[in-house]
């Protein structure tokens, strides 16, 4: 097996939340965790975002950053960067060499660990080996049993907004839910907060209330927008003027609380208002309304909930009003579908729906089912590829919007088809 094979060699074994796993194992590579620092993110939307305006920032300011985000959408290397770059093959591949053997010693004694586990730990020991300044670093599932949760208190706790997502694991209610993000929370750090459903609020505000921690709350900030546009969006913090590549309102939520972020980690770290502004104007993320195309305008959404979806449909509105456009819609059978796609209803005339490469995924008949509902239009098609090529056909020569949401492991299937497309 080469060292992606080793990698995914684990997934059979599923998420099973809990840190006993992961606490042995990283004792045995020597725990490369506490000899970083970190700025630890959770929440169900806007994570990734946030992180990476964070990284970009650290970047400019000339510490040495590393990143670590889930899931990736291209390349399995976009999880763990440093500077906002990939790490070579090289690194990656001589960290799985020196450790799968140990993950492998493990199983035989009966701790059998995850792949998240596993990526988790070689994050850790890459960016230790590295040297690196500070690390941004994204939660995979929850928070208080999320393996990340290892680390000592970090220079700031992030909580992006918080909503029904893996209700199976986490709970089914908004409180539960955010009980287990607040898991992150710890003595002697702050936290950093996006604007929050009430219910989610009184956890965040009880939980930093008994554990002695200083709450910040990104809505408060002085931050002004000036001008939304397809091209990107400007805003106006404290004097400073700022362009901001991701488009949607909800970035605007995400710009702030990752502002809010660092002006509490600016209390450590010197961080200009020159490093904010380069690097706000250099961040992207993939998939997140991502326009890749204008003749016509394709937009990829890896909107895969219904708070996703509810900031898809916000910023499609936003920026084409009631134009009808046509979807490509794939899904994981673990989501919300339902409310999902209610809540699409009235903006596309047709929608083309499709499986996700994953085992996860809700077949496509299934979703086309409940789109009957909804929508006109439906066809149900066997491959996110053979659906594309028809949608771009039909969009190109009527000049609707193509849409492409869903699930972020379908975003990452198709995003180099259409790239190459347009």
């Amino acid at each position: 097996m080469n060292y992606l094979e080793k990698i995914h060699s684990l997934d059979k074994f599923g998420s099973r939340p809990g840190l006993d796993r992961i606490t042995r194992f990283l004792d045995i590579l020597g725990n490369p965790q506490d000899k970083l620092r970190f700025i630890h993110v959770a929440g169900t939307n806007g994570k990734g975002s946030v992180c990476r305006l964070l990284s970009s920032v650290l970047t400019d300011a000339g510490y040495k950053t590393g990143l670590f985000i889930s899931p990736y959408i291209v390349d399995f290397r976009e999880r763990i960067q440093i500077n906002n770059e990939l790490i070579s093959e090289e690194t990656l591949k001589n960290a799985v060499d020196r450790t799968f053997p140990l993950v492998e010693k493990l199983r035989d004694e009966g701790c059998v660990i995850t792949e998240f586990e596993y990526v988790m730990a070689l994050e850790f020991l890459i960016h230790s080996e590295s040297d690196c300044d500070v690390v941004v670093l994204e939660t995979g599932m929850g928070g208080l049993l999320d393996c990340t949760n290892v680390i000592n208190p970090p220079l700031c706790t992030v909580l992006t907004k918080i909503g029904l997502d893996h209700t199976a694991v986490l709970g089914d209610t908004i409180e539960q839910i955010a009980a287990q993000k607040c898991g992150i929370i710890k003595s002697g750090s702050v936290v950093v907060t996006s604007p929050q459903r009430d219910e989610a609020m009184n956890v965040i505000e009880k939980t930093c209330s008994d554990k002695n921690v200083n709450l910040v709350k990104s809505e408060n900030l002085d931050l002004k927008v000036i001008a939304e546009k397809l091209t990107g969006t400007e805003l106006l913090y404290n004097g400073l003027e700022l362009s901001l590549k991701l488009l949607g309102g909800h970035q605007i939520e995400n710009a702030e609380t990752a502002l809010a972020a660092i002006e509490q980690v600016r209390k450590e770290l010197s961080i200009s208002d020159e490093n904010i502004i380069n690097g706000f104007a250099e961040t992207t993320n993939p998939a997140r309304f991502e326009l890749l195309g204008e003749n016509p305008t394709v937009i990829l959404d890896g909107a895969h909930n219904p708070d996703g979806i509810e900031a898809l449909v916000n910023s499609y509105k936003k920026y084409f009003g009631d134009e009808k456009g046509l979807l490509v819609l794939g899904m994981l059978a673990d989501k919300d579908s339902k409310s999902s796609v209610k809540l699409l209803q009235g903006m596309f005339d047709t929608v083309f729906t499709v499986p996700v490469e994953n085992p996860r995924t809700l077949s496509a008949e299934a979703l086309a089912d409940e789109c009957r509902e909804n929508f006109g239009e439906v066809e149900a098609f066997d491959s996110v590829f053979k659906a594309f090529d028809k949608a771009y056909s039909l969009c190109e020569k009527s000049g609707m919007v193509l849409v492409i949401a869903g699930s972020l492991y379908l975003a990452g299937e198709i995003r180099p088809k259409i790239s190459g497309k347009t």
